[in-house]
């Protein structure tokens, strides 16, 4: 059953999730990506979605983020229904409120790194100066300062990707999408990003969504919900690690 009151977009009670997902389905083609989901994420808090390959993960990810418009169901972020706004208008939410860490990091090999944090600010409209200003500042902050010179291939696997976390953070986003941001990272490169980036993020009141298949990454989390066959499973609550 759909929540009536999502489906009109109107979120007043006062403890509200700040971004949810009701009755959400998604198909490609004949294949039945998310049959059911429902998902509520609250700001500041890490939420783990898990399950095996093929289970809807991303899907549900890309949903919540309004990568994907879902076939049924509704998707509310702020008040707001993200799956009623046309693709300019959801690109300018994920611009802005959104921000999103991958698996290979996406930099920019042509751009320097100082230059990548800065680039989503100068999407924005930031002048240069202020934006590469604080690019720098975030620089800082995950220990890379030093790097801002130097090209994505001058640069470790785990300095890459906590500079795309950098990148993420860039805009002060309400909510950050990861997909397997450490899957490409040796173990230890890997807690270090976590470290940096739960630390840094919980810090800020930012909302994580972080999908992964490693149970040493969703301890990390302050909740986890499972995604067996397209269906959201009843979320269980974790221990972080730290």
């Amino acid at each position: 059953m759909i929540d009536s009151r999502a489906l009109e977009g109107v979120i007043e009670d006062a403890g509200a999730p700040l971004l949810q997902a009701s009755g959400v389905r998604k198909a490609f083609g004949k294949t039945r990506a998310l049959k059911q989901a429902d998902v509520q994420i609250h700001a500041g808090e890490i939420v783990a979605v898990m399950g095996p390959s093929g289970s809807g993960k991303s899907t549900l990810l890309h949903c919540l983020a309004g990568i994907l418009v879902p076939d049924e169901g509704a998707v509310v972020y702020d008040g707001r229904r993200v799956d009623r706004l046309d693709e300019e208008q959801r690109s300018a939410l994920r611009r802005t409120d959104f921000g999103f860490v991958f698996q290979f990091g996406q930099l920019l090999g042509e751009l320097t790194v100082l230059e990548n944090v800065a680039l989503p600010l100068l999407l924005n409209g930031v002048k240069r100066g202020e934006a590469m200003a604080r690019a720098g500042q975030w620089l800082e902050t995950f220990g890379l300062i030093e790097l801002g010179r130097r090209r994505p291939h001058e640069v470790s696997g785990g300095q890459a990707q906590r500079t795309a976390i950098a990148r993420a953070m860039a805009t002060s986003p309400k909510v950050i999408f990861a997909d397997e941001p450490t899957g490409s990272l040796d173990s230890a490169a890997g807690l270090l990003v976590l470290d940096s980036f739960t630390s840094v993020a919980q810090s800020h009141g930012v909302a994580i969504v972080l999908v992964t298949h490693e149970s040493r990454v969703a301890a990390y989390a302050t909740r986890t919900i499972v995604v067996r066959d397209g269906v959201v499973a009843t979320p269980t609550a974790v221990e972080p690690s730290r």
